[in-house]
């Protein structure tokens, strides 16, 4: 994890604790890759998967830090392969633009912790002790960034990493995001200066999406031709 869409690091874990509180346990991390193969199955099975966010070493790039847009994602797809708005406490945000243009997909990590989110030092985590569950289970590779992962080793006790937040999956765990809103500079600050409680938090969340009725309309639409 890093900073992303204009967010330090710091102001994303303050940003998701408020969305835990809101969301009784329940936030959305947002990521840039696809989900492992294995995902949907281990889901719909409710198979318990912890996860860790670990800080990367590199530094976060330009792009990232001052995205020349920033968008709103207001729909999933769920495990089931329904298309649903995201709970009412999620505020998923990310950079408008892609290498090819205009950003269409964006992913994110359905998590659950029963206890506040906070940025902890000292714990280690070693990459090396594990490796990819897809695939022919290769090493995590140096451009990986969200990875399912299993133990095949005993963890080295001083790596290079730490394990500085840990929580659990939940709902579809890894899901593909949809309908995405540009965002205006006033809703940026509004998101970077939030200090309120948690109705109003929901209120802001409800204000910087927007209105979905027009997209609802349409979807229904289309089934009943």
């Amino acid at each position: 994890m890093q900073s992303e869409a204009g967010q330090s690091l710091d102001a994303i874990i303050d940003r998701k604790e408020r969305e835990r509180q809101a969301g009784q346990g329940l936030f959305l991390w947002g990521v840039g890759n696809a989900p492992a193969t294995a995902i949907r199955k281990l889901a719909l099975m409710g198979m318990p998967i912890p996860i860790v966010f670990s800080t990367m070493k590199s530094k976060p790039k330009a792009v990232d830090m001052a995205p020349s847009r920033t968008v709103v994602w207001r729909r999933y797809v769920d495990e089931n392969g329904i298309e649903r708005l995201l709970p009412k406490s999620a505020l998923v945000t990310s950079r408008g633009e892609s290498a090819k243009g205009a950003k269409k997909r964006h992913y994110a990590l359905m998590c659950y912790s029963d206890t506040p989110l906070r940025l902890i030092r000292g714990v280690p985590f070693d990459p090396g002790a594990f490796r990819n569950v897809s695939g022919v289970g290769a090493p995590i590779g140096a451009s990986q960034v969200t990875a399912l992962l299993r133990q095949v080793a005993e963890p080295n006790q001083s790596p290079a990493y730490e394990a500085n937040v840990v929580a659990w999956l939940t709902g579809g765990y890894w899901v593909r995001l949809s309908d995405p809103r540009e965002l205006d500079s006033k809703a940026i600050a509004n998101i970077a200066s939030f200090n309120g409680s948690t109705d109003e938090w929901l209120e802001l969340v409800s204000r910087v999406r927007g209105s979905t009725t027009r997209t609802v309309r349409r979807k229904a639409e289309a089934l009943l031709l």
